[in-house]
């Protein structure tokens, strides 16, 4: 992401739209994600998973295949608002921090700072689809609902407005865990990359640090990504107290209940689709950017 030949704000937004919704429609696999993490013990039976395979078998063979994309409606429709937000401010506090610090160009510690930030403000825009499409893909609530729209109707009458940023803290902490490691990344493998000689060198070496960014975000994020499920898939009720309310309490609850390997449930399928979903973002969102700047001749 070359900081030589800026483009507006809108640009960075469209470029980033683009390449979430390329990136989803790769590689989606977010249910056996979800399911995985949603599970509390060890348990046994066909609502019970030891691992990716197992689930993906279970889910097809007792639920059929179209299981695997139910609640797809709401990542495709976070996607581009998701991503766009992601890139354009990453884009926006790369200028600002480097102004801040006096720095004419990125480097490392820069580039995870700005990552975080950009995560920060990122989560704002994920969550209410987030809750959305947990509840849809849990099995024990997914009854309860007839779509996408039902889930906000039921969600806002039964637990207030509010209640669609259920998770926002933990949601927050997921987003600022992985830009940071993925921006961070990306920052620091390029710099290690011979330079790209021609521009299959340069989707190459795109391809390498953004995977190489996706796979180390997260490792960071998971237990962040893991609590957050089980936050938001919880709802509100009044006078009680949720047994998973905040990102770290949760944390330690999901660890002294389930042991600390709980809180990389979701893990493989996660790591499967963000490591080179990664490397397609940045490829997709670099090549956008370059069209962007040859149609404006600059």
């Amino acid at each position: 992401m070359s900081q030589d030949k800026p483009l507006p704000f809108v640009y960075t937004f469209a470029a980033g739209a683009v390449a979430g919704i390329s990136e989803i429609l790769t590689m989606y696999n977010t249910p056996l994600r979800s399911v995985a993490q949603l599970q509390t013990g060890k348990g046994t039976g066909a609502d019970s998973y030891n691992g990716m395979l197992d689930c993906f078998q279970k889910i097809v063979r007792n639920e059929g295949f179209s299981r695997l994309y139910r609640g797809i409606t709401a990542p495709i429709l976070m996607e581009a608002p998701k991503r766009a937000t992601k890139f354009a401010a990453n884009d926006e506090w790369g200028k600002f921090y480097r102004k801040a610090f006096g720095a004419e160009k990125m480097n490392q510690s820069l580039s995870i700072l700005t990552g975080a930030s950009a995560g920060a403000t990122e989560s704002f825009v994920v969550v209410p689809f987030e809750l959305v499409k947990i509840r849809l893909q849990d099995k024990a609530s997914a009854g309860k609902y007839n779509g996408m729209i039902d889930v906000v109707a039921k969600t806002i009458k039964n637990e207030g407005i509010l209640a669609m940023y259920n998770g926002l803290e933990s949601t927050m902490w997921r987003h600022i865990l992985w830009n940071a490691g993925y921006f961070g990344c990306i920052f620091q493998v390029k710099e290690l990359l011979p330079k790209a000689e021609s521009k299959q060198g340069e989707i190459l070496n795109g391809l390498i640090s953004g995977s190489v960014g996706g796979t180390v975000g997260t490792i960071i994020n998971t237990p962040m990504d893991v609590v957050k499920s089980r936050i938001q898939n919880s709802p509100k009720i009044a006078g009680t107290v949720p047994k998973y309310n905040w990102a770290w309490p949760a944390c330690a609850t999901v660890m002294k209940e389930e042991g600390f390997g709980a809180l990389y449930k979701g893990f493989l399928p996660k790591v499967l689709r963000l490591g080179p979903g990664g490397g397609i973002l940045l490829v997709v969102f670099t090549g956008m950017m370059d069209f962007f700047r040859s149609m404006k001749g600059i």
